[in-house]
């Protein structure tokens, strides 16, 4: 080999050859950061032996007022020291004042080891290798925990405080994360925060800390929260866990779980067997009592709310079935009717039969089997829209019913009937929980419309979701009469738009697809005051959802489609920042990546080059 071809190959890198394996570079990279104190970016350049650029990872780390945290917290001090130390060297001490607090706790910081591990390239299954030449001070240096929570909650109410301070003080070969909380879900937020302020540092192969933090935090909105449809297609235990692991990356607090709808019926209650036997869409595709009980204590470990949909009285239909051969008569109509078109705004449909008294036991019946597995319940979601009257009204039964009691078959009486059906569920719902009564959340719907709101539902009973446009003048009603909203209106937060449609051609209704951009300006309180006309009490906002409805959505999709959008929507109701998305893309990009090591398979929204050349890869030059 001549000179030159000899200290090409030298340039281009050293090779360690494994039998059976490909070749993998050793050197290590010749680019290096530093941090651009006036733009808060990292900036890219070739090492040259002189300058004293770092790692990506390590710049990322403090850069920047937030540096890489996601949502960004209510106030922050980065010093931008960073240590390194080994995830083995992790110390606890907890001074709360229940045992069960303690135990959460417990748990709690048992993720935030595993969050630990999985910052490694490495990580398969719980395990990631970090041998390696450390300097000694590395593996001498310990990262001890110090978690105080004053309160004594353990079940997330809409009045639970979330707020929590934490600060990292480092001495010598000690790092001490200082954690100070009301309640146990303030101390688990900032345990997730602590979790983003350390990376992995490839050059080492050793786990980078912020030497030095003081973060206050709390949320703007008491309500965070994702539904999930898992009627019109299953999903599988591990990938509602998974769904959950995101939720606490982004500190959202409410799984909503639509788990009923006309399409199938897959949650098993233990006193209404056939309810899954006429209703699941197989034997397998089932939620039996174990994995519910399951879900809701994973949820409740990880800051989250479990909240279950029985929607209703439309929206049901499939599990229905069985009531005349068991002399209960029909407790559902129009199931599966054909042509859908005239019945209902999607197949297959199906209402509650309103003339049948028998549904009503069954319906109390529904209610005490959810009440036992999702217990103790703060809020229970009724659903309550997209009543279609053609499907009432053409079923014989329930007309001669309406005639039979003189409330005639007009739009009004059906409306009325409609609502005696609801106050009806809340009665049967109070029963079933012991006779204390939850706040019932019920979709915007013909009962919510334009005068009213105030005539069927009583605004102390009622929470309104809103999944109209967001210039739907009825926001602005319900609050100016003092209604409770969360928002999730469709034209921003319907992750499920922008795709072909699922019946005939073209694109589905809700189109276009909503961006992260779009999740991300949706600003509920700036919609109250463009729509209100009285002085807008904030405190009705209770916060907001982005909605996955699964017409095209399952497993295989679930994650793209939620991720990171999603995370749009966290740090919306978590900061509700006064800027717009452009100065949050950095810090997205990098905690996509995040998620996308701790196994969420998130949807990439640029290509890497951008996220290791911060800055370029914006519509607009940044100033």
């Amino acid at each position: 080999m001549d000179k030159i071809k000899f200290i090409n190959v030298l340039l281009v890198g050293i090779f360690l050859f494994v039998p059976g394996s490909l070749a993998t570079f050793a050197l290590p990279s010749p680019w290096g950061y530093t941090c651009n104190s006036a733009t808060g970016k990292c900036v890219k350049a070739e090492r040259t032996g002189i300058s004293s650029s770092i790692s990506l990872s390590r710049c990322k780390l403090a850069c920047g007022k937030e540096g890489v945290l996601w949502p960004k917290p209510t106030s922050v001090n980065l010093d931008g020291g960073i240590t390194e130390f080994l995830p083995s060297n992790v110390t606890l001490s907890f001074t709360v004042s229940t045992e069960e607090v303690e135990r959460l706790l417990q748990q709690a910081t048992g993720i935030f080891k595993e969050n630990l591990q999985m910052n490694h390239p490495e990580y398969v299954n719980g395990k990631a290798s970090w041998e390696g030449f450390y300097d000694p001070a590395t593996v001498a240096h310990v990262l001890h925990l110090d978690i105080t929570v004053s309160g004594v909650d353990t079940r997330l109410k809409l009045e639970t405080d979330e707020s929590y301070s934490l600060s990292i003080a480092t001495s010598g070969a000690q790092s001490t994360a200082t954690i100070i909380a009301a309640s146990y879900f303030g101390a688990r937020h900032a345990l997730e925060t602590l979790s983003q302020l350390i990376a992995y540092e490839e050059n080492t192969n050793a786990l980078l800390l912020v030497s030095k933090a003081t973060i206050g935090d709390s949320p703007v909105f008491p309500y965070r929260g994702i539904l999930l449809d898992t009627s019109r297609n299953f999903y599988p235990v591990e990938a509602i866990e998974r769904t959950l692991d995101a939720m606490a990356a982004n500190k959202l607090n409410t799984f909503h779980w639509h788990v009923t709808d006309s399409h199938s019926f897959p949650i098993y209650l233990e006193n209404l067997p056939k309810m899954t036997y006429y209703g699941a869409y197989s034997s397998s595709q089932i939620y039996h009592p174990a994995d519910v009980k399951h879900i809701v204590e994973y949820g409740r470990v990880r800051g989250i709310r479990v909240l279950p949909e029985l929607d209703a009285p439309a929206h049901v239909g499939n599990g229905f079935q069985w009531g005349p051969q068991h002399g209960l008569g029909n407790l559902a109509v129009c199931v599966n009717e054909e042509p859908w078109q005239s019945f209902c705004l999607e197949p297959p449909c199906g209402q509650l039969n309103l003339a049948n008294e028998k549904m009503y036991e069954v319906l109390g019946q529904i209610y005490r089997d959810l009440i036992n597995l999702f217990q103790p319940l703060d809020l229970f979601h009724f659903g309550g829209d997209e009543i279609n009257l053609a499907c009432w009204n053409s079923t014989k039964e329930i007309m001669d019913w309406m005639n039979a009691n003189g409330f005639g078959t007009s739009e009004d009486a059906y409306y009325e009937q409609w609502s005696k059906f609801q106050e009806k569920a809340l009665q049967l719902l109070t029963i079933a929980n012991n006779n204390a009564k939850i706040p019932g959340i019920l979709w915007t719907s013909h009962l919510t419309e334009k005068g009213r709101a105030d005539l069927y539902l009583p605004k102390k009973d009622y929470i309104i979701q809103i999944w109209t446009e967001h210039n739907d003048s009825v926001i602005g009603e319900l609050l100016d009469k003092k209604y409770r909203v969360i928002f999730s209106n469709y034209d921003h937060w319907y992750l499920d738009c922008g795709v072909g449609a699922w019946i005939g051609e073209g694109n589905n209704w809700c189109s276009p697809y909503k961006g992260w951009q779009t999740v991300y300006d949706n600003s509920p309180i700036e919609i109250a005051r463009a729509l209100a006309s009285t002085p807008l009490d904030t405190s009705l906002i209770l916060g907001g959802e982005a909605a996955l409805w699964s017409e095209q959505a399952d497993a295989a999709t679930l994650d793209s489609k939620l991720w990171p959008r999603g995370s749009a929507l966290a740090e919306r109701l978590w900061s509700n920042p006064s800027h717009n998305w452009e100065a949050a893309q950095t810090r997205l990009i990098h905690h996509r990546q995040r998620l996308v090591q701790r196994g969420i398979q998130a949807e990439r929204i640029q290509p890497e080059w951008c996220h290791q050349n911060e800055g370029l890869c914006n519509a607009r030059k940044e100033s």
